[in-house]
């Protein structure tokens, strides 16, 4: 069975997340017009994960199994789909495959990145987070390391009841400076669970703000109890960056 695989970049600011809604704009709703209006049939547009409403993504990976073969090569697929979609949302990449892929099951490992901002910025706002409270970026950057390893994560995330653990390894998680009055948080692991990379943000900023410790965040990590989480930080910093799979995939780019 044909399986086409699509690499793609979104700004999630006007839309409702990834998944399908019926009465809203999400971004695997609108792939998936734009994969009927060049195949005539409707197949769904699996994802290897699941963004929410406002957030982006610069490297996320789907897989479409059209009933019927498509004769039209990686590059062409890129090009139909594009104009078949809005211009918030691009495929930059293709692969067709012949043997079995799944996005979401067969991804090793994902990575996000998190940009702050200490000042409003008319060119950065969108696709960065303005903390507006005086923070100290050494505390910020000292909180990062509570979250490496593998912990559960349900203190810090939001209750879902399709994730049967909260468990997940982190391999990475730190900040840099990106730029005068600007952070960028590096975030990778094997799986994230919903509401995740927003939560310990929100919990780093509690941190830099002086209203928590380090220790405090470690020990509320400990605890499994979401009576202990931070308020999330807010969508619009965070970007799924890259999904890692154990064998590599080659994307056609046009």
């Amino acid at each position: 069975m044909q399986t086409i695989v699509i690499r793609i970049e979104y700004d999630g600011k006007p839309y409702a997340g990834w998944q399908y809604q019926p009465n809203a704009m999400t971004i695997q709703g609108a792939l998936e017009i734009a994969f009927k209006s060049i195949s005539g049939s409707e197949v769904p547009v699996v994802g290897a994960g699941r963004t929410d409403s406002g957030v982006h993504a610069r490297g996320q990976v789907a897989h479409i199994r059209p009933s019927i073969s498509i004769k039209m090569p990686p590059e062409k697929i890129i090009k139909a789909m594009n104009s078949n979609l809005p211009k918030d949302i691009r495929v930059n990449g293709s692969a067709v495959l012949k043997e079995e892929f799944h996005a979401r099951f067969d991804a090793a490992a994902r990575e996000y990145s998190y940009s702050v901002i200490n000042r409003e910025s008319v060119f950065l706002t969108r696709f960065a987070t303005y903390f507006k409270y005086p923070f100290n970026p050494a505390a910020l950057f000292e909180s990062a390391s509570v979250f490496e390893g593998e912990h559960d994560f349900t203190t810090f995330s939001k209750n879902n009841t399709d994730t049967r653990n909260y468990v997940c390894k982190v391999e990475v998680c730190k900040w840099g400076e990106a730029g005068p009055g600007q952070w960028k948080l590096r975030i990778k692991a094997d799986r994230f669970v919903y509401g995740m990379v927003r939560a310990v943000v929100g919990a780093m900023y509690d941190v830099a703000r002086g209203k928590r410790s380090v220790g405090e965040i470690g020990h509320a990590l400990q605890k499994r109890d979401r009576n202990l989480s931070s308020p999330l930080a807010p969508p619009q910093g965070l970007i799924l960056e890259k999904v890692y799979y154990n064998k590599e995939l080659k994307f056609v780019t046009v």
